[in-house]
């Protein structure tokens, strides 16, 4: 087989390897793990390996040698409407683990099928019907060109922005429902996301700078940076070790995610069902009467407070509302509205005040500080550290030295 030794299709050469060899990884852990994520990855990591072989093999020789440069022509190697589509159903994977494909989701795909049925037209009408180059006329690779570019440019855009709102819908669900969202935050995604606009951004640069997509020289350069990004994800994505939850049920945490609450207007008949309280019959379906709102604050407090839930460090907004036989949109919207917290931080809260008690009975001299966080119902040194900080302008060390001081001040 012909290629040329260069610089430019070497270091291609390796990244593209290394691709493959990523994505037959991520593939086989997520067949043995059952873990679609993991496969959507591997898919998403092949992608972008033939993504960046026209470029490679270019310069390896292959569009000035037949049968090579057929191939080039009518194989079509980058699928850029494929590869959007394929990182917001990794983000959906990943954030619902009984995420399945439907038949909204294949919608998705109708691009890539257009374009998949437009290079088997291509090739049937020059290989199979007239025996000469028709469309290849001009010959240049359809791939490369503009309009396909830009139009593959567009669709990773729009699935960035649609993966970027998945996520962000999943963080406001999880900090209403849960008191332990930064243990289910998934950092990984913000950082893999940033990596595919930055795979974006590196595109529009090289089009306004380098017109003409086809100069392989020019262009060589974005597809090293393209490589690097992309392999940045690929070995990241290995070592991820998916949700830490030590020892919660993971199905109890799915059948939590499944059936999450989301603050929307509901029918006022079902909440007056659920509360047993009369709502104020306005235009408004999210108005609460000011007495009822206090009713609910003082028994939300008083029940969370007697039985010290906040100790839970999985307690989730069902568990309160099962306790106070109401449902949890309920109980939600009564938190949102009367304290102007998300259900996390309302509870972080309590648990960041635990701590403060403990602190002035000289719990810290018996015990370390992470110990009484951990009695106290937080579930990792970064949260509570966040925690603290955030309700009391000052991290947990340096409240201990103010206390300290103070103590000593008052004995002198």
């Amino acid at each position: 087989m012909h290629f040329h030794f260069s610089f430019y299709s070497s270091i291609l050469l390796i990244f593209f390897t290394q691709g493959i060899i990523f994505t037959f990884l991520l593939v086989k852990r997520g067949i043995s793990e059952l873990d679609k994520s993991s496969v959507l990855l591997g898919f998403f990591t092949f992608l972008c390996s033939l993504y960046i072989l026209p470029w490679m093999l270019g310069h390896a020789g292959w569009y000035s040698l037949q049968p090579y440069r057929d191939i080039m022509f009518y194989l079509p190697l980058q699928q850029l409407f494929l590869i959007g589509p394929v990182i917001y159903f990794y983000t959906k994977s990943l954030l619902y683990p009984s995420f399945k494909f439907d038949m909204k989701d294949f919608l998705h795909l109708i691009p890539f099928c257009l374009y998949s049925i437009y290079s088997l037209i291509v090739y049937v009408t020059d290989k199979l019907v007239l025996h000469q180059y028709y469309f290849y006329l001009n010959g240049r690779d359809k791939d490369l060109d503009p309009w396909y570019q830009i139009s593959g440019l567009v669709s990773m855009i729009i699935y960035f922005l649609l993966s970027l709102k998945t996520y962000n819908e999943y963080k406001k669900m999880i900090f209403d429902n849960l008191s332990f969202a930064d243990l289910v935050l998934f950092d990984w995604i913000k950082k893999y996301l940033i990596a595919f606009l930055g795979m974006q951004f590196l595109r529009i640069i090289f089009f306004l700078v380098f017109p003409g997509w086809g100069n392989f020289i020019q262009n060589w350069w974005y597809f090293l940076l393209f490589s690097a990004l992309f392999y940045y994800v690929a070995i990241s994505s290995l070592l991820q070790k998916g949700i830490n939850v030590s020892a919660f049920n993971v199905k109890h945490f799915e059948s939590i995610i499944e059936n999450h609450v989301t603050i929307e207007p509901v029918e006022s008949s079902k909440v007056m069902m659920t509360s047993k309280v009369k709502l104020d019959k306005t235009n408004d379906q999210n108005y609460i009467d000011p007495t009822v709102l206090e009713l609910w604050k003082n028994k939300i407090e008083t029940f969370i407070e007697s039985q010290k839930l906040y100790q839970n460090p999985l307690l989730n907004l069902n568990d309160v509302a099962s306790g106070l036989q109401t449902h949890p949109t309920q109980i939600s919207r009564m938190i949102n509205q009367g304290f102007k917290l998300n259900f996390n931080d309302f509870i972080n809260n309590y648990r960041v005040e635990a701590v403060i008690e403990m602190l002035k009975k000289n719990e810290h001299k018996r015990k370390t500080l992470l110990g009484i966080a951990y009695d106290c119902g937080f579930n990792s040194k970064t949260t509570f550290n966040r925690s603290f900080k955030k309700n009391t302008n000052i991290s947990p060390k340096n409240y201990i030295e103010e206390l300290e001081n103070c103590k000593n001040l008052n004995q002198n």
